[in-house]
């Protein structure tokens, strides 16, 4: 038994483990006129394949492009699991991933739709279809996920939100919001305009895979829940998960999982189409 058991290991420790490698670079925008920093979450199997689909990961509110890979322990192995790139942009503390029409310096929507995946398309072996290209988050990132994929469904297929902040109106006051926009007082037709909720018009069934999860005991469970009920009343598919917890990491540590079993099946029925 003791020798079988020394067998077993010695074949164990041949097997090559999977390690997804985390790389960051900077990306110059040209519409800011600055270098942003972005992780890149490479497979285990990337030096032999052919081309990879791309899911773009978004951050929350006051953070950065660290934020996946410190605060969500092993959020790498999902590029190995489902054999996909990830790509997890420095979106600004505050940008909530629009270009605003008052701060020159936050172009977001146009850095991530258009310059950061150009510059993956051009560096790494991806997909350069919106088949292989998806977009997620939390938060803030949550609402610049859809944001980005509903006005930019030409370059990405799929998208999906982790307690998104999915309707702005609710909250006049709340998380530097005015300083994209100016004041709802002052500017009502620019927080109308770009609130997720009100993009719904340009979607048609089926032209977006869409998933929206958000925890019961979120402050944004009730604008989430209004998206859902409004997505339903459109007959727009879409895959929508609620479960107890909050605004937390705990909770975006189980969800980004779902999001990424979500992406995968995307990838594949569109590579068999």
């Amino acid at each position: 038994m003791k020798r079988l058991i020394t067998f077993l290991f010695c074949i164990w420790a041949l097997v090559p483990a999977q390690a997804a490698i985390v790389d960051t670079i900077q990306v110059y925008s040209l519409s800011m006129q600055k270098s942003i920093e972005a992780i890149i979450i490479t497979p285990d199997s990337y030096a032999s394949a052919k081309e990879l689909p791309v899911v773009y990961l978004l951050h929350g509110y006051g953070g950065n492009h660290l934020d996946w890979i410190s605060k969500v322990k092993g959020v790498e192995k999902d590029a190995d699991q489902f054999n996909l790139i990830i790509v997890c942009p420095d979106g600004g503390a505050s940008s909530w991933y629009w270009d605003s029409p008052v701060d020159p310096t936050s172009k977001y929507e146009t850095f991530v739709s258009g310059e950061l995946v150009k510059e993956i398309d051009a560096k790494y072996k991806t997909i350069k279809d919106r088949k292989g290209r998806a977009i997620t988050g939390l938060s803030m990132g949550g609402h610049g996920a859809l944001f980005l994929a509903f006005n930019h469904q030409d370059v990405f297929g799929a998208c999906g939100s982790m307690s998104g902040g999915v309707d702005i109106r609710p909250f006049p006051n709340n998380w530097d919001i005015a300083k994209r926009f100016g004041t709802y007082v002052q500017y009502p037709e620019r927080w109308e305009k770009n609130t997720v909720i009100n993009r719904l018009n340009v979607l048609t069934p089926n032209s977006l895979a869409i998933i929206i999860d958000c925890g019961t005991d979120d402050f944004f469970y009730k604008v989430n829940e209004k998206l859902h009920q409004q997505l339903l009343y459109r007959n727009i598919p879409h895959d929508y998960i609620t479960r107890p917890g909050s605004h937390s990491w705990s909770y975006w540590a189980n969800a980004v999982k779902f999001q990424m079993l979500f992406m995968s099946n995307y990838f594949n029925i569109r590579k068999d189409l």
